[in-house]
């Protein structure tokens, strides 16, 4: 008789969800209703004895110390019937697979805009909600106050159907949720005159939602249970919150860190001194060393945007950019001059380009 390790097609030291994972992918592979071959059949009831023999540990302990003795396979031994293999091998086929209870009410999704400074500092932000809410008359329930459900006429109060077929292996279940109760196992007898027997009515409220410090655009705020309440008491579903904020006309924001421009004077530039650089909490004061030139960065460290979290901030980067004055006085035009003499320049050239040009090819 074949190894049972290697009718699995698994090591001597493979896990039990090693085994279990390998005998679904050769079940779904070789049982008969997807797979004609006889051939196939009767390796199926191979690979179902070594998958029975193997994944019960005292089971496995016996074989691998004294061998299997069983030269064929009759049934379907410890799986506890058709319905029980196949929830094994499908997930979800046969008596235990169906979904029961009240159905989960859906998730909804908002949007909410904000500034960069509020993205900053934090705020709070009001969300207005049209959604279907649960019945306040029946609590939910979808029957009239003083009335209860019934059990459902249709599924006996399971909340499935069952399908029973014969194959060659036997009876094979299969389980649906019930569309008449909805999987609930209840029928409304007397239905809520408020909401009509959907235990749910719309309604629109305001919600107030929490906009932490350092949230960056796009992300998403979950408030748990605030969305659509479930049918008839229902687990409630989800609120999602969008955050989208708006262009600064300062700052440029990159994750933590913030970029902006600042200009400097030519003669600060040129002797050095000081600027005054805006910031999301206050102006600071930044040195500028003498001959600094347009384009120079200064990195402002602690000075960004905070992080999730409360760990600590990024960084401010600076872009220095030098002016050229263009409102001179006659004094000041007079002082420049002097200056580019003694530089050697040449200044103040008044002559049109054209005229520049043609001497240049002169």
């Amino acid at each position: 008789m074949a190894d049972h390790y290697e009718t699995l097609g698994v090591g001597r030291d493979a896990t039990a969800e090693d085994i279990k994972r390998a005998y679904r992918r050769l079940a779904r592979e070789l049982h008969p209703d997807t797979n004609p071959d006889p051939e196939a059949a009767e390796r199926f009831k191979t690979v179902t004895h070594a998958y029975e023999v193997l994944s019960d540990p005292q089971k496995r302990q016996r074989y691998e110390m004294f061998g299997d003795d069983r030269a064929s396979v009759s049934g379907f031994g410890d799986f506890g019937g058709i319905s029980d293999l196949f929830a094994t091998i499908f997930g979800g086929v046969g008596g235990s697979g169906a979904q029961r209870g009240p159905a989960r009410g859906a998730d909804l999704l908002a949007e909410v805009e904000i500034t960069l400074e509020d993205a900053f500092s934090g705020t709070e932000e009001t969300v207005e909600l049209t959604t279907l809410a649960e019945c306040e008359e029946c609590g939910g329930s979808g029957s009239a106050p003083g009335t209860f459900p019934a059990r459902c006429s249709d599924c006996g109060g399971t909340g499935e159907l069952r399908q029973v077929r014969q194959t060659m292996l036997g009876q094979m279940i299969t389980a649906t949720t019930c569309p008449t109760c909805g999987g609930t196992g209840q029928q409304i007898v007397e239905p809520c005159t408020h909401c009509g027997g959907r235990g749910r009515v719309t309604r629109t409220d305001e919600l107030t939602v929490q906009i932490p410090p350092g949230i960056e655009d796009g992300a998403r705020l979950r408030v748990s249970g605030r969305g659509e309440a479930g049918m008839r008491g229902g687990r409630a579903g989800d609120l999602y919150v969008g955050v989208r904020i708006l262009p600064h006309d300062t700052f440029q924001r990159a994750g933590g860190d913030l970029g902006c421009e600042v200009p400097v004077s030519m003669t600060v530039a040129a002797l050095g001194g000081s600027v005054e650089v805006p910031t999301l909490d206050g102006a600071v004061t930044v040195d500028i060393e003498p001959g600094t030139q347009s384009g120079h960065i200064e990195h402002l460290r602690n000075r960004g945007m905070p992080r999730l979290g409360g760990r600590g901030r990024g960084e401010l980067v600076v872009l220095l950019k030098v002016e050229t004055p263009t409102d001179l006085t006659p004094e000041q035009e007079e002082i420049l001059r002097a200056f580019a003499e003694l530089r050697g320049e040449t200044a103040g050239d008044q002559r049109s380009v054209f005229d520049k040009i043609k001497q240049a090819f002169q």
